[in-house]
């Protein structure tokens, strides 16, 4: 978010405004599988970038994220229009669009986690199981006769 806290209320309300403005009133398919995830506005409150994510069709089918982006940049305008008419400002923000690789990223950490796990199990059944490898006491004592 911004630093201040006037931009951080802005960026709420946008991502709000804009996630029902592709629900309700943009009327383009291509957007129907776009979920807004965040919004971001700059301190000067004059640029707000918007962060989404696609999902796909069925759980099988890759997200087809180069068609919601132009999706998107074709319906900046009637979404700015709509923000500016929502929202109480002199300014209404230029909107831009990026996609949110947060999931993805959130994704690979649970995957790579779930790795370590089954790895760190996998090395504590070995432990359980294990001797060691010479006499129980490795040390030379004096009452060994020497």
């Amino acid at each position: 978010m911004a630093d201040s806290p006037r931009a951080a209320r802005l960026a709420k309300r946008i991502q709000t405004i804009v996630a029902s403005a592709i629900e309700r009133s943009v009327k383009d398919r291509r957007l129907e599988l776009v979920t807004i995830t965040d919004t971001r506005v700059t301190g000067d409150l004059h640029d707000a970038t918007v962060y989404y994510t696609v999902r796909g069709r069925t759980i099988d089918e890759e997200p087809d994220v180069a068609q919601a982006a132009e999706a998107l940049h074709k319906a900046r305008g009637q979404l700015r229009k709509i923000v500016g008419d929502e929202l109480n400002v002199r300014f209404t923000p230029t909107l831009s669009f990026e996609l949110d690789t947060v999931p993805e990223a959130s994704a690979r950490m649970e995957e790579l986690l779930a790795k370590a796990r089954a790895r760190d199990e996998e090395l504590a059944k070995l432990k359980a199981n294990a001797k060691p490898a010479g006499d129980a006491n490795p040390y030379k004592t004096e009452s060994d006769g020497q």
